[in-house]
């Protein structure tokens, strides 16, 4: 049965490979993003979609743009069943010199990370008539384990630590939403995914390989995976828990 899902950070990296995935499955996509030029260029990228591909424009940071996304969908007339909240900003991972996070950087790191996913997730479960049943957020191998510095050439900026942090906080919303929503129907789960190939250097895709058991980072095709197996029917029995897909990273 064809899906109906909500997708936020849609033009990124993880998002473009989720777009592509669920729209090859014959599934209605919701794109939302900051950018109207970068979700033309989706739209694009998807004309044999056959309208299958919606797009709202939203920085889900500024005030009232949870409101939109609910304006718009009720505009558009969908009702989402599946959400996938995929949101990143990496200028808010900036370090400064002396290599401490800004109190801004942090905040806003933890409020798309965390305060933005709580607010969607409610906002959709709370529209008249929501069909939503299944939500995934995309979090990080660092939301379950510290960084091993050694790993990298600059760890304040390579691996700043305001971005574990807002990780870890999101896996444990993951299970307070699975709790508070349960008796509704909607099961709530996050993926925390390890490295994936094609933002690093050969030498940094060999430190890496070194301390994983499997060896090499992820490829971008194995990202959507985890997140499609979650929002089926056969995951109808998985609520509150963070799916770790890290090539055994955290294992050792």
């Amino acid at each position: 049965m064809s899906r109906t899902i909500l997708i936020t950070g849609a033009t990124g990296k993880f998002g473009k490979a989720f777009v592509q995935h669920f729209l090859n499955a014959g599934d209605c996509v919701i794109a939302a993003g900051r950018s109207t030029e970068a979700l033309a260029h989706l739209a694009d990228a998807h004309t044999e979609a056959n309208g299958r591909l919606l797009t709202i424009e939203a920085d889900l940071l500024q005030e009232r743009a949870i409101g939109k996304v609910a304006d718009s969908l009720e505009y558009l007339g969908v009702k989402p069943d599946c959400l996938v909240n995929n949101a990143r900003n990496a200028s808010f991972l900036r370090v400064a010199e002396s290599g401490l996070v800004k109190r801004e950087n942090f905040l806003a790191e933890f409020t798309l990370d965390v305060v933005i996913p709580y607010e969607l997730v409610m906002t959709v479960a709370n529209m008249q008539g929501s069909a939503l049943r299944a939500v995934v957020n995309i979090g990080s191998q660092y939301g379950t384990v510290a960084p091993n510095l050694a790993l990298y050439d600059d760890p304040e900026r390579q691996s700043p630590i305001h971005y574990g942090v807002a990780k870890a906080a999101l896996a444990h919303l993951t299970k307070e939403l699975a709790v508070r929503l349960a008796n509704r129907g909607v099961r709530v789960n996050c993926v925390a995914f390890g490295g994936v190939e094609g933002r690093v250097d050969a030498s940094f895709r060999e430190r890496y390989a070194a301390l994983c058991p499997m060896g090499r980072m992820l490829r971008d095709d194995e990202v959507v995976g985890p997140v499609d197996m979650l929002l089926s029917d056969t995951a109808s029995s998985i609520t509150g828990h963070t799916v770790v897909a890290d090539g055994g990273w955290s294992i050792w």
